[in-house]
């Protein structure tokens, strides 16, 4: 049922993993008469479905869910893609009426949907002699020279992120500025509210640390050993996300299983930790409490934000 007051063009539930964004975005879409838009870079992906916790379609509550299982497990995540995908569905629904709900964990994905943003082009010759040299001495050494040149992107990059580091080198060669230039700032395409859903960390530890024993009892390790097969270690994005990257460890013989795990918990709190402090750097972020406490609460508070940002 459609709330009373007119919605705003685009929500976005934004926030850390296992903040509870997802049931968040279907209560939000089954109130304000909305379709979610997916915005968690590794959900696009087909097959990743016990480790990036996709609902299911009963988890879905019959709110229709777009760019979920986009790209086969090889191909390599593009932001410039995924803002050209949603944005067309963006457009599409506010053509049919409908309000969009992006859903996500992914900053730069969420940025590239709603605001300015601009990608540089590419250079094989510069992306083919950056990538040798990754191979040759390691991303340690080009995190390095990405340090000095782009202190900002060596502080957001992490040293082991050989990919993005190639990358932010690239842009810097071929720009002449510095990588973090090209990031986006606070200038919206469309007209968004975007909500965030706060939990303190010892809760969000907790929630971590249950999300990941209840993926391998619904059977990760399985699910990657399928995906093993349709290519996963070829991807150089997919191979990389959290759960599977530990689990193809161990299926190499690196670690043993429960090394994976213990290995997949922490990986997945370290990276909650930086989802946070990306969108807490966002000004637009209305934060509300989504503790075990006040989440039956939770749809109530978002859709009272999102009136007074319709009336204000």
């Amino acid at each position: 049922m459609r709330n009373a007051a007119p919605a705003p063009r685009v929500i976005a539930v934004v926030g850390p993993t296992a903040a509870g964004k997802s049931d968040l975005g279907v209560a939000l879409a089954q109130r304000l008469g909305g379709e979610v838009v997916n915005a968690d870079s590794m959900q696009l992906y087909r097959g990743m479905d016990i480790g990036t916790a996709k609902l299911t379609p009963q988890e879905r509550q019959g709110v229709p869910h777009h760019l979920l299982d986009v790209w086969d497990v090889t191909e390599t995540a593009s932001v410039a893609e995924y803002q050209r995908l949603a944005r067309a569905e963006i457009d599409r629904l506010l053509a049919e009426g409908r309000t969009p709900v992006l859903v996500g964990g992914s900053g730069l994905y969420i940025k590239g949907a709603i605001d300015a943003l601009e990608f540089p082009g590419t250079d094989p010759a510069v992306r083919a002699r950056l990538e040798a040299e990754l191979a040759e001495r390691g991303p340690g050494a080009l995190h390095a020279r990405l340090a000095a040149a782009d202190p900002e992107a060596g502080r957001a990059i992490l040293p082991g992120n050989g990919r993005r580091i190639v990358r932010a080198l690239e842009v810097i060669e071929l720009t002449g500025r510095p990588f973090t230039a090209n990031l986006p700032g606070e200038t919206p395409v469309y007209d968004a509210v975007q909500i965030g859903v706060d939990v303190a960390r010892p809760e969000l530890d907790e929630r971590i640390t249950t999300r990941v024993d209840r993926m391998w009892a619904d059977g990760l390790v399985e699910e990657v050993r399928t995906l093993e097969r349709a290519g996963l270690r070829k991807g150089r994005t997919a191979s990389r996300a959290l759960g599977y990257q530990q689990v193809l460890a161990f299926l190499a013989g690196e670690c043993t299983e429960q090394e994976a795990r213990e290995e997949t918990v922490r990986a997945t709190k370290r990276f909650a930790r930086r989802q946070d402090s990306w969108f807490r750097r966002d000004s637009r972020v209305h934060w509300l409490d989504g503790s075990a406490a006040r989440r039956p609460e939770l749809t109530g508070l978002a859709l009272a934000l999102v009136e007074r940002a319709v009336t204000a």
